[in-house]
């Protein structure tokens, strides 16, 4: 009952491991993420978080700039938060609202 027990414990998760290890193998020779080798060994070196990273970087070849919504910083705005004055930030050269106070103006 116990190696049973064991094994299931140890094979399944261990088996999950292998597959995903070897699908990055796989995957990465075919989509042309080379070497293929490195990616079955980030997989297996770090069990779970290694696929994620594999499909992360696998998701980056098929990124096409001109279909990109974000493309030049737009963005949409809700119509209820349209007329909310932006932050400013670091490198903002417009006047803030503190500074419009103390000019009187």
């Amino acid at each position: 009952m116990r190696t049973g027990l064991l094994a299931i414990l140890v094979g399944i998760p261990l088996a999950w491991h292998l597959g995903l290890t070897a699908v990055a193998y796989y995957d990465a020779g075919r989509v042309g993420l080379e070497p293929p080798k490195k990616w079955a060994g980030i997989t297996f070196c770090l069990p779970l978080l290694g696929f994620f990273i594999y499909l992360f970087e696998r998701s980056e070849l098929s990124y096409d700039p001109e279909s990109d919504p974000y493309r030049g910083h737009n963005f949409n705005v809700h119509p209820s938060r349209a007329d909310d004055s932006p932050l400013p930030t670091r490198d903002d050269d417009r006047r803030s609202l503190t500074e419009d106070d103390e000019d009187g103006g």
